[in-house]
């Protein structure tokens, strides 16, 4: 089975690095990724161009007028619903991460490492849910129910860092 991640940019150039996003990418064979851009003003965009040319499993959804994250999740949730029809799909917003030690890279590996937990994801918990919103669930904070032991998703969870 596979699943679906969505992950939100918007003005995260400088913290984008293109090798390491598609090694981490390439390891991920049985998700599928959609980067969602969110109005960047910077070259955001033209590196997950970039990203998707090099990874079979990446799409790129280009929001063109500045959202909410939550508006920009429900983007790239109906590109993927629609592309794939996915059941079940993770997202993670960098806005909304306290990514101040760990960058995007630390998230590409929590990703990356942790694929086998993210696949099983309790999805007869959500059979009884028919909305698309109501099938889309936080990647970090499920790993952090799951207590996986990463200093990056515990980061997430600390104050004022």
């Amino acid at each position: 089975m596979k699943l679906g991640i969505i992950i939100i940019f918007h003005n995260n150039e400088k913290e984008i690095d293109t090798s390491f996003f598609i090694d981490q990418i390439k390891q991920t064979a049985n998700l599928e990724l959609c980067l969602v851009n969110n109005d960047s003003k910077d070259d955001t965009y033209q590196l997950l161009k970039t990203v998707k040319a090099s990874c079979s499993n990446v799409s790129v959804v280009n929001v063109r007028k500045f959202t909410s994250d939550n508006a920009a999740v429900k983007a790239g949730a109906r590109y993927m619903y629609n592309a794939f029809n996915l059941k079940h799909l993770g997202y993670v917003s960098i806005n909304m991460l306290n990514i101040k030690h760990h960058g995007l890279n630390g998230l590409l590996q929590v990703i990356s490492k942790n694929q086998e937990l993210i696949l099983n994801y309790n999805y007869y918990a959500l059979k009884k849910k028919q909305t698309l919103k109501q099938r889309l669930f936080s990647v970090t904070d499920y790993l952090k129910q799951l207590k996986v032991n990463n200093h990056f998703i515990n980061l997430q969870y600390q104050t004022n860092l």
